[in-house]
């Protein structure tokens, strides 16, 4: 067994650590104790966690209470954390301590032993940099964890999600263009209404998204100040004079984003509410792509039995029984996405209201659940514009074939007839299976000319007294 692992001791004993582990003590306690499902933390947290101990240990040396030598060892491991040289020494699971303790504690190790290898020293040693002593110096989980959740949750939204929010944006502004003269019949309650244009639909699942990109963007707002400096509860015991303004200065300076101190660190370290209402703005994000999908399944569904106005690409075979079959799968799996993020907001919202006094105990949860939505949108975004937006084309002729048939144009008769005359002539077309032309001339109410005249798709699609 010697050969395998060597021995560690922190302060409730001894433990055995495997020989190649950046690891310590505290990490393989918690993988020992805390073996629930393969959800592993987020690496994006980590990667902010080392973030934050590589500003942490420049304002240290700045405030005088970390020598150079320690600094440069530090700064040095983190860096090298922050571009994922070793993602696989952080194999902690969310299901852990409600603070992120352990995980805090993983990296604070894995700099140790990192800047043991550097000086020479052996692993585990924590010669010369002390996990506690120099890596986690001016800090507390408390304060470092959900600083760490609002720096990864805007650097994964800024980078990951916002872009690939206004790519498709612009694939359904490209489809509104395109689609403007195209005159269909409108439906509300699922049955045929007055006309609008393909244009004005497409608009609308691109105003849709454009609303929810700025809640998303306005959400990051809250997002910025942040509680480091706070330490164990929010005084920030054990913390240099000037700590707090001076790593948020770092932090903005490494990340590039307009963080700055929060000016109650205890309200962000005893609640998260910043962080819940981000998470919310991820759901309204899904609620948007699922009415989205869902009105293009509508459109889409037949192509002999059903609506069949749109046509989507013809990606893969859709059954294993039926020959020729093509279902809407990118819709499926948006819709499946859109229905999960619904779900883990529900467990973001339960979790921010918690929390207790001065600590809210569920941080691993409400980081792994933002980052899960940011990543599954992220992806089902660009997977449902390239896959199936970019490629949708209108079926003219059963838009046409629609739109002549429809007995919702008799409205536009309603001004000049009353609703009562121009409801029967419906009924008498639908009943007869006529025209409502003919129905109207039969009964004696408008001559062709005049029919013709004000009953004219085009012009009801954007009508005279119209403020737009």
């Amino acid at each position: 067994m010697k050969d395998f692992f060597r021995i560690e001791r922190d302060t409730i004993g001894e433990i055995q650590v495997p020989c190649e582990a950046l690891w310590g003590a505290q990490t393989q306690r918690s993988l020992i104790n805390f073996d629930i499902s393969k959800d592993q933390v987020p690496i994006k947290i980590i990667h902010a966690l080392a973030i934050i101990k590589k500003a942490a240990a420049l304002v240290n040396n700045q405030l005088g209470v970390l020598d150079k030598e320690r600094t440069l060892l530090i700064t040095k491991a983190a860096s090298q954390i922050i571009h994922g040289h070793h993602d696989k020494q952080f194999p902690l699971k969310v299901w852990q301590t409600g603070s992120g303790t352990q995980t805090n504690m993983n990296i604070n190790e894995v700099i140790s032993n990192l800047a043991s290898k550097e000086y020479g020293t052996p692993l585990g040693s924590y010669k010369p940099v002390h996990p506690n002593d120099h890596v986690n110096r001016s800090q507390s989980t408390n304060d470092v964890f959900p600083t760490a959740i609002h720096i990864a949750t805007v650097l994964e939204i800024q980078k990951k999600l916002l872009p690939e929010l206004d790519l498709l944006i612009k694939a359904f502004n490209q489809k509104s263009q395109d689609w403007d003269q195209i005159v269909k019949i409108g439906r509300t309650h699922l049955q045929d209404a007055v006309p609008l244009t393909l244009g004005q639909e497409a608009s609308a699942w691109r105003d849709q998204l454009l609303k929810a990109y700025q809640r998303i963007e306005n959400s990051l707002i809250e997002l910025y100040p942040l509680p480091i400096g706070g330490t164990a509860v929010g005084t920030g015991l054990n913390c240099p004079k000037g700590f707090d303004q001076e790593i948020v200065k770092q932090l903005c300076l490494i990340t590039n984003k307009p963080f700055k101190v929060a000016t109650n660190k205890f309200e962000l370290m005893g609640s998260h509410d910043g962080l819940v209402n981000s998470m919310s703005m991820l759901k309204m994000l899904a609620v948007t792509l699922l009415k989205i999908v869902n009105d293009i399944r509508f459109l889409s569904c037949g192509p002999k039995a059903g609506i069949a106005e749109l046509q989507l690409p013809e990606n893969e075979p859709g059954s294993s029984i039926m020959p020729g079959k093509i279902n809407p799968t990118q819709c499926e799996a948006m819709a499946m996405v859109c229905t999960q993020v619904i779900a883990l907001d529900v467990a973001v919202a339960m979790s921010g209201g918690g929390g207790h006094l001065q600590m809210n105990v569920y941080k691993p949860l409400i980081g792994f659940n933002l980052l899960e939505s940011i990543e599954l949108l992220s992806d089902a975004m660009r997977s449902c514009r390239t896959s199936m937006v970019e490629g949708i084309k209108p079926n003219q002729k059963n838009i046409q074939q629609y739109l002549e048939q429809s007995l919702m144009l008799v409205t536009a008769l309603a001004p000049l007839l009353g609703y009562k005359k121009a409801s029967e002539i419906a009924q008498k077309a639908h009943k007869k299976d006529i025209s409502l032309r003919q129905a109207a001339i039969e009964l004696g109410y408008v001559n062709e000319n005049d029919f013709d005249l004000i009953v004219d798709p085009m012009l009801m699609i954007k009508p005279k007294d119209s403020v737009n």
